[in-house]
């Protein structure tokens, strides 16, 4: 009995987040299932044992239902810990009169677990099983029906602890993938401005002097002038030509930042990650589309692939410009998704080709080819790694 709950404060949620608000209270709903074992203990073990069930049975339900579903939506941490405790409190006062009611201790097992810190919450689960163990031998009922509230209330919010910790830490990689972006923008956009301050700096500096030249001889050296401005023009070409080589090298940024991340992403989750890239200035279009193409592809590894290692490959060979993604994961038939259809669409702006090649038990190999633009010049690799295998 498995029970994840959602808080927009701790952003606890099934894979892939509830879709709509009634999508949550569907999820909520489900889970109820398990209470009733509350309702129909008593019947099992006869009403003869326990008369007066009824009544603090179904009046403590219909509290335990408002408690529910308040918590279930609650956003501050606080409010969680104060309704778990108040559901526990529910199963304390009917057990004498029904001891199904243990099942509001495993609700409550099952709340705390997202309730202050995982130290808090073994606390809060350890002190009130023991409470209930106590209440449970003063009641002299037969200690083996209260394995029910013994074992699965500790398994039930252990497993929860282990959920909510890792939706936290993939909270955690998203913000240092952001991080990584961010920070690659960043360094990017200083040496942008480094570079365009040497550049024009020095350039600026000589048309000026050239202009002011020329003006001076224009009166009484018209061929000299017309020799200044005539260098004024050729130096503000050159400075032309290379502004636009340093903005190109913006572009570029795109894929970096791509490929910085999809190394943290694969490797906190235990993929070894290889890659080699040639320095290769690509059109805006162009970067974008295979920087975008990359990210999806490394998601998909990540998710679904199950693999031990990872390469990425761009270079140009045979006129073509070629980036490979391949991984070393479990493979098999490729169901096309919203992923695939989108990466298709996307590169077909471009004119690209993608073919993907899955074989079961041999991992997933995506290779994106497309003529190589004219402007480009044949790359030399400059960026290669190959970490330890460990």
């Amino acid at each position: 009995m498995l029970f994840r709950f959602h808080t927009s404060d701790l952003k606890v949620q099934v894979r892939g987040g509830f879709a709509t608000v009634a999508d949550m209270r569907n999820y909520a709903i489900l889970n109820l299932f398990w209470s009733l074992f509350i309702l129909t203990t008593p019947l099992f073990e006869g009403t003869k044992h326990f008369p007066n069930w009824m009544w603090p049975t179904f009046a403590s339900y219909a509290v335990f239902l408002w408690l529910y579903f308040r918590l279930f939506f609650r956003r501050e941490t606080e409010s969680v810990l104060l309704y778990a405790i108040a559901i526990g409190a529910l199963g304390f006062l009917v057990i004498p009169f029904n001891p199904g009611a243990q099942g509001y201790l495993i609700y409550a097992c099952a709340f705390f677990a997202f309730a202050g810190t995982v130290r808090d919450a073994i606390r809060l689960m350890a002190g009130m099983l023991a409470l209930f163990a106590l209440e449970w031998y003063l009641l002299g009922f037969q200690w083996q029906y209260s394995l029910s509230a013994l074992v699965v209330g500790p398994v039930v919010g252990s497993m929860n602890l282990i959920y909510r910790r890792n939706q936290q830490r993939n909270a955690e990689l998203k913000l240092s993938h952001d991080e990584v972006r961010r920070l690659a923008a960043l360094a990017e956009r200083e040496r942008i401005g480094r570079d365009l301050h040497d550049l024009l700096g020095h350039t600026l500096s000589l048309i000026t002097l050239k202009s002011e030249l020329a003006n001076k001889l224009f009166e009484r050296d018209a061929v000299a002038a017309r020799r200044e401005i005539a260098d004024v023009e050729r130096v503000a070409r050159d400075a032309l030509t290379q502004v636009r080589r340093a903005v190109t090298g913006i572009r570029a940024a795109g894929l970096a930042a791509e490929l910085a991340s999809a190394k943290l992403l694969l490797e906190s989750n235990g993929v070894h990650l290889q890659y080699d890239l040639g320095d290769i200035a690509l059109p805006t279009e162009i970067e974008t589309a295979l920087a975008m193409t990359m990210r999806e592809a490394v998601t998909n590894i990540q998710r679904h692939a199950q693999a031990q290692s990872a390469r990425i490959q761009l270079h140009a060979e045979d006129g073509q410009l070629v980036l490979r993604i391949e991984d070393s994961g479990r493979g098999g038939a490729i169901v096309p998704g919203n992923g695939l259809t989108g990466m298709r669409e996307r590169l077909a702006g471009i004119g690209a080709e993608l073919r993907v090649d899955s074989e079961r038990g041999r991992g997933t190999r995506l290779r994106i080819s497309l003529p190589l633009p004219a402007a480009v010049n044949e790359p030399a690799p400059v960026a290669s790694f190959t970490p330890a295998q460990t």
